[in-house]
């Protein structure tokens, strides 16, 4: 085997080694609100080791016994036992019974999946250049992965935690993320219940949700007739009209806010909903335009014009055969929409005064004074967040496939 292999496998194992336990020392400090202290050099070295082990293994000849992912934990765990002392962690004396094995197993689990996808089909003897970057490509999407969902979900993690605290516990230990058991779903729950009994947030939600599917009707009301306008029709400045329609969306809204604000002053439309149902479509439409064009222009053409041989209008074709052909395109725009109405400040927080008509993420920074405690503001975020998350997450694959129809032709 040839130094360059060595030195992958053994690379390989060092960095997920490292990685894994830095990664369950960090969640075990979050829930158990403990600072846990991972032995990072005993489980680079075990995971070295167990790297090398899986390749050796993976080598052999060998059909019978066990998969070289057993010896590659196995040997992951004596090492990092032997190089720790028996306590991968450093936690207080009264919680390692509960956590310390949980969090063992996970690492050895983690550590050597992590290693064994990254290494497979690995061998002993020389590893010809497409190989090493197979690996290197592995490594780079495993660690990729790992950060990006800390970024995304430690926030998320941060704000449900400290929404379901008391100020008591807040003002004691406010770094303490752990879930106190001790007080119950009522107390758990606490923030949530005053938000609705106390500061109107039910009122909020459902202005967010009128605010929002109003706006996505609109949008689609108007984007709809002008992409199929674009995209089929023939008229003087149709090419520069479908490369132009994304110009206003690439204007900044603070840009437009100010005189927005003194126009719609003047005509009665600030601090009404009305004003923001003119403000939204109008940021909305020329986007939901962009993606719908590129759609329709995928659509056989036959089929329209049969539809217009057999007697069907226009309008008749659009509504029995185009809308039809292009649900997922729709479903997705329709998606996006509601969720730039939904999550919208800047305009909402410009025209907005009075708090019976505030949309959520008005209602959410309204609670952001010295007045309100942190753990109420937290849980209004999570309000303002989940319903969008349920949304988004139901209708993914409709979000996937109409922004990438049209893109190829053929």
């Amino acid at each position: 085997m040839r130094p360059g292999s060595i030195l992958i496998a053994a690379v390989t194992g060092l960095v997920w080694g490292v990685t894994a336990i830095v990664v369950i020392a960090v969640t075990l400090t979050l829930i158990t609100g403990e600072v846990a202290l991972p032995q990072a050099t005993a489980a680079g070295v075990a995971g070295l080791a167990s790297a090398l082990v899986f390749v050796w293994r993976q080598s052999s000849e060998k059909s019978s016994g066990m998969p070289a992912w057993v010896w590659s934990a196995i040997t992951l765990f004596l090492i990092l036992m032997i190089g720790s002392i028996a306590a991968p962690f450093n936690l207080p004396i009264g919680i390692v019974p509960v956590w310390q094995g949980l969090a063992l197993i996970l690492f050895v689990l983690g550590a050597t999946w992590a290693t064994s996808v990254c290494l497979s089909g690995a061998r002993l003897g020389p590893m010809s250049r497409y190989e090493r970057e197979v690996v290197y490509i592995r490594v780079a999407k495993g660690i990729g992965f790992v950060v990006f969902t800390i970024i995304v979900a430690l926030p998320f993690y941060v704000m449900v935690m400290t929404s379901l605290k008391s100020q008591q516990t807040l003002l004691a230990n406010p770094l303490d993320l752990s879930i106190d058991f001790s007080q119950g779903l009522d107390g758990l729950l606490r923030s949530y219940v005053e938000l609705f009994t106390q500061f109107n947030f039910g009122r909020y939600l459902l202005v967010s949700a009128y605010v929002s599917v109003a706006t996505v009707v609109l949008t689609l009301l108007f984007s709809v007739p002008g992409a199929y306008a674009v995209s089929r029709l023939r008229f003087p400045g149709q090419a520069f009209l479908a490369r132009s329609v994304l110009l206003i969306y690439m204007v900044p809204a603070i840009v437009l806010v100010i005189p927005l604000y003194a126009v719609f002053s003047q005509l009665g439309l600030r601090n009404t909903l009305t004003g923001l149902l003119v403000v939204y479509p109008a940021t909305t439409i020329p986007v939901a335009l962009y993606m719908l064009q590129g759609y329709f222009r995928g659509l056989p053409s036959e089929l329209e014009e049969a539809g217009l041989m057999d007697g069907l209008s226009r309008v008749g074709v659009i509504l029995k055969i185009t809308l039809p052909l292009s649900l997922p395109a729709l479903a997705s725009v329709s998606l996006y929409v509601f969720m730039i109405a939904w999550n919208e400040f800047l305009f909402a927080f410009m025209f907005l005064d009075n708090p019976d008509i505030f949309t959520l993420s008005r209602g959410v920074v309204s609670l952001n004074s010295s007045e309100v405690p942190r753990q109420h503001l937290m849980a209004g975020a999570v309000i303002a967040t989940v319903p969008v998350l349920v949304i988004f997450l139901w209708f993914e694959r409709f979000l996937v496939q109409g922004l990438t129809a049209g893109s190829v032709k053929g």
